[in-house]
């Protein structure tokens, strides 16, 4: 049953994902609005590539980061940021789809170099968190990005600025 859940709403905010990536252009890919942040590129590389982490997170008890190659990918060019994206999510949904629901509660850890990265906890706690949250904190972030270069952004969670205008005249 919680399976389920989180399919629905994996399969809900990945079409928003790849609305929100499909609408890039490659004229704000090197954007960055201050300098120590990620660029719109970099930005929406991470974005692709949290899907990357669904296996290790649903299906093992521990992710070792020491092991982890960290792939951007070619990010000169917006479309090759929408396929890694896709390639991702096809991962992302086996993983899912394979995982054992009576596991979510196992307790999930983090490591680098075989120490703690941070608490440990829930394996719901953690794809709730860790997974789906944080794919939304860093669309938020690209939104923001893409309307400073002027772009238009899509509506995810109903009407965005622009459609509200439309709908109030």
């Amino acid at each position: 049953m919680i399976k389920q859940a989180l399919i629905g709403e994996f399969e809900h905010e990945a079409e928003s994902t790849r609305t929100l990536l499909s609408m890039i252009p490659d004229s704000a890919l090197e954007y960055r609005p201050q300098p120590h942040l990620w660029s719109v590129a970099e930005l929406a590389s991470h974005i692709a590539q949290v899907y990357n982490w669904y296996d290790v997170t649903l299906n093992k008890d521990r992710f070792e980061m020491s092991n982890y190659k960290y792939d951007k990918g070619d990010i000169s060019k917006a479309s090759n940021i929408l396929r890694k994206f896709e390639s991702n999510l096809k991962v992302a949904r086996a993983a899912i789809e394979k995982s054992d629901e009576s596991q979510y509660m196992n307790e999930w850890s983090m490591t680098m170099n075989g120490n703690l990265a941070f608490p440990a906890m829930p394996k719901i706690q953690v794809i709730r968190g860790f997974l789906f949250n944080h794919l939304y904190h860093h669309r938020g972030e690209l939104i923001s990005h893409l309307r400073a270069t002027g772009n238009k952004v899509p509506s995810l969670y109903g009407p965005n600025y622009e459609e509200s205008q439309e709908m109030a005249q």
